[in-house]
């Protein structure tokens, strides 16, 4: 090889990745949704088994304004975050919306718990990313378990695809 096909061979190439660069951007976009949405539902998941392996109330706790959210448990009446690492206070991406329905609410805590006899807040948190694309962290009833769901705009409501 020459050092002028060399350098064609790379022009080639560069040009390739040029255009194909803002596709790639949006890709890694929603996977930042789909990221979050899979942290969410193992959160549930393990406050779920926990509440029932260890008797405790167990509450994922979510803050809209911030778009943050956090484990703490009950103890001794009063609810206080996890001395593990799981008890971080985790922070949605930038350019990521969050949307809270039939969440329970006390003294303006927004919270899903998770009882020490399997029975959970039925509820969901709702993603957005910026394209529009919605995935839900959802639970139909007190006694299932949580699930992702793809969710779509019709008529100012999301409904499951």
């Amino acid at each position: 090889m020459t050092l002028l096909e060399l350098i064609l061979v790379l022009l080639i190439m560069s040009t390739m990745l040029a255009i194909a660069a803002p596709s790639l951007r949006g890709f890694f976009a929603s996977r930042r949704v789909d990221d979050a949405a899979t942290q969410i539902l193992a959160l549930t998941q393990y406050a779920r088994s926990q509440a029932i392996s260890e008797g405790v109330v167990y509450r994922l706790n979510f803050d809209t304004r911030d778009c943050t959210y956090w484990l703490t448990a009950q103890k001794a009446g009063v609810f206080e975050p996890l001395e593990t690492e799981l008890g971080q206070i985790y922070t949605l991406p930038k350019d990521v919306e969050l949307e809270l329905e039939d969440l329970d609410e006390k003294d303006k805590d927004v919270f899903l718990a998770f009882t020490p006899h399997g029975l959970v807040t039925a509820g969901v948190v709702r993603l957005i990313d910026r394209s529009g694309r919605a995935l839900e962290v959802s639970c139909p009833s007190v006694t299932e378990s949580f699930s992702i769901i793809e969710s779509i705009a019709k008529g100012g409501r999301y409904v499951s695809r």
